[in-house]
This record gives C-alpha cells, sequence and structure tokens, in this order.
C-alpha cells in the first residue's frame, strides 16, 4: 500500500456510507524492526495545513486554530484498525456518530451551508 497513492485525500465513509470526509494526512508508527506502519488517518484543515506546509498550510492551520473552540485543533483521528477496507474510498467499520467533526466543518455548517435557504430542507 503506497500511503500517498492509496490513502491521501481518499474520501471516508462509515458504516452505512455516510461521507465522514477525507484523508488529510496519516499518523506513522515504527515496529521493533524499525518499519514503518500506519496508525491513524487524520481528517481536518489542520491536519491538511500542517501537510502542505509553506504559506498556505500555515494559512489554514491558523484558520483552523481560530475557529477551534478549545484553541487547540487537534485532527480527528480515525484509528487505522477501523479501516474495513480500501479502495476509491476509505471504508471504516464503525458508524460517524462514533467520530469527531472537524472544527472548520462545524462552523461551516452553522455559519455558511445553515443560513441558505432551504438548506435545512436538504436532507428531505
Amino acid at each position: 500500500m503506497r500511503i500517498d497513492f492509496d490513502l491521501l485525500d481518499r474520501q471516508i465513509v462509515d458504516l452505512d456510507g455516510y461521507l465522514v470526509g477525507k484523508a488529510d494526512d496519516v499518523e506513522l508508527g515504527v515496529t521493533d524492526d524499525g518499519r514503518p506502519f500506519v496508525v491513524a488517518i487524520l481528517v481536518g484543515h489542520h491536519a491538511l495545513g500542517t501537510r502542505i506546509g509553506g504559506v498556505v498550510g500555515r494559512c489554514m492551520a491558523a484558520v483552523a486554530r481560530r475557529l477551534h473552540s478549545t484553541g487547540d485543533p487537534r485532527p480527528v483521528r480515525i484509528p487505522f484498525e477501523r479501516v474495513a477496507e480500501v479502495g476509491s474510498a476509505i471504508r471504516l467499520d464503525v458508524r460517524h456518530e462514533l467520530l469527531d467533526t472537524p472544527a472548520m466543518e462545524l462552523w461551516l455548517r452553522d455559519k455558511v451551508i445553515g443560513r441558505i435557504p432551504g438548506a435545512a430542507d436538504a436532507g428531505e
């Protein structure tokens, strides 16, 4: 498996097919014999900004920090053992209700999308 090709920037869906987010970064660990392995998939603008780096990445991370209620934005961390299948999307073996939602997505939902006329009826 190649992290850059098989995991990063793939859509993540839960057990029921609900869109959870996008794989913005990964957390790696190292086995006792020195081989790297994926510990978790990271979701959120702070993780993406850190991965991108440079001016754009620092701006993304700064916005994520500003919108986060506690001032310490940590990306949503999905343990890799929760991954059921890696294909055109990353399918999890849990429902989205058991995962956190990135602060920027909550802000966009409440402050932008929620103010669009008819947005409350979109699921009907």
